[in-house]
């Protein structure tokens, strides 16, 4: 789709989503379902649903996978609420983004021990060591703060001109992208660079994306083929199409 079009199925959303009772909790729900379940949760959509909304905790199910979900939703409600802050604008800083990810990892989080120290995922610390996902091998820890500096002020920067839908759609999708990539934390980095695409998003006061469970083959892939083609536009294309794909179901949802 164009982004002419994708912005017309924005505005439909936005219009027919107006005053309905418990919508936004409802979003939250689904987005900390398909977040978590990109990254292992076994729970179905119905036993996050009733574990968030009513804390039924789900049979026979892995308490850690419990434990994802409702801190993922717990995180989500805290960007949220940066988002909606005016006075002073939340920016995207450093610390912003290590509270993000020790939310998201404060049930699950452990003490990592390296030969260069300790750091615990639980307070979003730095990692202190090398990690791979498959074949890729991510930036030298020593990188990671100044990498991580280097985003937060681009990211501020755009963000202070942005004027169209498009841009704001570009922004968020590649403060995900560029966070995912530089892999700042043991863990939880798929989650924080999404909840920060979300903070962007909330920010710009447009939908949040959902990268659908479903899709995460598809989703890997984009990443992957952005990296090795040296643009960004595989991802971007993805995110938009998974963007396209959220709008249509809402609204299709809402209708009937």
């Amino acid at each position: 789709m164009t982004i002419e079009e994708i912005q017309q199925l924005v505005a439909m959303y936005k219009q027919q989503t107006k005053g309905v009772i418990n919508y936004q909790k409802y979003i939250y729900y689904a987005i900390s379902h398909h977040s978590t379940a990109l990254e292992g949760s076994t729970l179905t959509e119905k036993q996050s649903i009733d574990l968030l909304a009513y804390g039924k905790p789900a049979a026979r199910k892995p308490i850690e996978e419990q434990f994802m979900v409702f801190d993922y939703f717990k995180a989500l409600e805290y960007i949220a609420d940066q988002a909606g802050q005016s006075k002073p604008a939340q920016l995207v800083t450093v610390d912003f983004i290590k509270t993000i990810a020790a939310k998201v990892k404060l049930n699950t989080g452990e003490i990592v021990h390296t030969i260069l120290g300790d750091f615990d995922t639980s307070k979003g610390d730095f990692r202190l060591c090398g990690v791979t996902a498959g074949a890729r091998m991510f930036p030298d820890h020593k990188k990671v703060k100044d990498l991580t500096v280097k985003l937060c002020n681009s990211l501020n920067d755009e963000m202070a001109k942005a004027v169209t839908f498009e841009q704001k759609c570009d922004i968020a999708f590649r403060a995900h992208f560029e966070l995912v990539s530089i892999h700042p934390f043991g863990d939880g980095n798929g989650r924080t660079s999404r909840l920060l695409m979300n903070f962007i998003q909330a920010r710009f006061d447009i939908p949040l994306s959902v990268v659908y469970k479903q899709d995460r083959i598809k989703y890997i892939d984009a990443i992957e083929s952005a990296r090795k083609k040296g643009t960004i536009e595989p991802f971007l294309k993805f995110m938009y199409a998974q963007y396209a794909k959220f709008m249509k179901a809402e609204i299709r949802r809402i209708n009937k």
